[in-house]
């Protein structure tokens, strides 16, 4: 298996970041939780690592894919409350020895469904905008995520999601889903950082409408 090559790495919001030390990316990255260059810089400085270190543990090159986006999920979280001036940290390799232990975890924990269970798609979503796409589903009123995920994970119709909806006693008809999934999916789009909204979706570009990237995260 090939490791996957990211076009973001030669966007220049990502490529202005790269002569920042692994220490500053991950102040920025915590100072600026509403920015998302600096996740999509250290994932793109450390990408090639991580798959290379799980594309020998999965079986198959779909698992492969969905264990790295897993584990970069992982670490999403994880950087959050990282101190690299730990003492147990210290060292001018620790950030890279600490995602390499992250990683190893992550393999380790894993309970990979089969191939023909994951929807998953490392194209349509790397693992910076399926964080922060994660993030914005979140956010969406529950029944407003449901009905997102039904149409872009599932690909039920309108009329489908209306029945379910209403034999769970919600009273809404096809045209309400239909007006629920436009304001949904336009709250999503406002909801992504800036940047990240820059770097893979393009100025004029949706976040759905076409595009798989919801449906690449409910998995």
């Amino acid at each position: 298996m090939q490791i996957p090559h990211f076009s973001e790495s030669n966007h220049p919001i990502v490529k202005s970041l790269f002569h920042h030390s692994d220490q500053e990316l991950l102040t920025l990255f915590q100072r600026h939780p509403e920015q998302g260059k600096y996740f999509t810089a250290i994932f793109c400085r450390y990408s090639p690592i991580v798959y290379t270190l799980i594309r020998h543990s999965a079986r198959s090159p779909v698992q492969a894919e969905y264990l790295f986006a897993l584990t970069w999920r992982h670490i999403f979280y994880e950087l959050s409350g990282l101190d690299l001036r730990d003492e147990t940290t210290s060292g001018t390799s620790s950030f890279q020895n600490w995602l390499i232990n992250m990683t190893a975890f992550c393999i380790n924990q894993a309970d990979l469904p089969p191939v023909e269970e994951i929807h998953y798609n490392l194209k349509a979503a790397p693992p910076p905008l399926w964080c922060y796409m994660e993030q914005a589903l979140e956010k969406l009123q529950p029944v407003i995520r449901l009905m997102v995920i039904m149409a872009q994970t599932f690909h039920w119709s309108e009329t489908r999601i209306a029945a379910y909806l209403q034999a769970e006693g919600e009273v809404i008809s096809p045209a309400q889903v239909r007006t629920q999934l436009q304001n949904g999916y336009q709250i999503l789009e406002a909801t992504l950082p800036e940047d990240i909204r820059l770097i893979y979706l393009a100025e004029a570009a949706t976040v759905l409408q076409g595009n798989s990237q919801v449906n690449a995260l409910s998995v």
